[in-house]
């Protein structure tokens, strides 16, 4: 298929695309800067360009739609409510919009796990957002499936970490990588593929956990840290070392619809990163 990702020189878009050709799909980059690699056609534009847009969805079988602001650029006071309506409202809904009058049926929509943060701004536009991908499943037919994965930008992006550590100091808490996010969006395309939906399923993608839901009810019972070092013993002075704390808890994010409707299965835990910083220390893993 011919596949359109809108935002799609980010990063998500970079792993989708070497995915997407690798199985024989075309992907049709949309973005307002140019990709780091060749995988895929790239086309110039922004999606608040409305004919840009509606010529880009031509011969188009599958969107995914993935421009947004991000949590990031609020936390850091990069961006302020107006940009993230023009991107994250408007512009979802210009793609929406586009797509319907193209007549493409078939729509993957990046939302968020933050629209549980809704006091936040970039919480409260991806509540609209998916409203928007609601409204236009309904009016027009359209196969949608939202995934709402936990704040995914890999530890490669240098504009937002300085450093493997730091990345795997937003990691602790709980979160998802970006390569089970690509993993959670190819099982879509491929379902969209597959069949027509008459219902517009909202999916969470989160990580994979070592430990287990008794583990977390009783975080820590025989003292701080006592449950990473039960786990993860031999890492136990290395992450003291880093300034990572082996007493924090993760939050574990439910994953069962997105079981039942796709058959995700993340791969990706703290064991795997404990593993990589090991082995590559603060300078982390090469760009994959």
């Amino acid at each position: 298929m011919r596949i359109l990702l809108t935002g799609g020189a980010g990063d998500l878009g970079y792993t989708l695309s070497k995915q997407l050709v690798a199985q024989g799909d075309t992907p049709i980059r949309l973005d307002v800067r140019q990709p780091a690699d060749n995988n895929g056609i790239y086309l110039a534009g922004s999606i608040l360009d409305r004919e840009t847009l509606a010529s880009t969805m031509k011969d188009i079988d599958c969107v995914v739609h993935i421009a947004a602001w991000h949590g990031v650029h609020e936390f850091r006071r990069e961006k302020d409510v107006y940009d993230f309506w023009d991107l994250n409202v408007t512009g979802t809904f210009y793609v929406f919009e586009a797509a319907a009058q193209a007549g493409i049926k078939r729509v993957v929509h990046i939302s968020s796990s933050s629209v549980d943060e809704r006091d936040g701004v970039y919480g409260h536009t991806k509540v609209l957002g998916e409203e928007i991908a609601r409204t236009y499943a309904a009016r027009h037919h359209m196969s949608v499936i939202t995934l709402r994965p936990r704040a995914f930008i890999p530890y490669w992006n240098k504009v937002i970490y300085n450093s493997y550590v730091e990345w795997a100091k937003w990691f602790w808490g709980g979160a998802v990588h970006i390569n089970d996010v690509t993993q959670g969006v190819m099982q879509s395309i491929d379902l969209l593929k597959r069949q027509t939906l008459d219902e517009n399923p909202v999916l969470t993608l989160d990580g994979a956990y070592d430990y287990t839901d008794v583990d977390l009810a009783h975080w820590d019972a025989e003292g701080a840290g006592s449950t990473f070092r039960r786990y993860y013993p031999d890492y136990y002075d290395m992450v003291v070392n880093y300034g990572l704390d082996p007493a924090q808890k993760p939050t574990k994010l439910d994953i069962s619809a997105t079981q039942h409707w796709l058959g995700y299965n993340p791969t990706y835990s703290l064991r795997n990163l404990l593993q990589e910083l090991a082995q590559y220390g603060e300078a982390g893993p090469p760009r994959p």
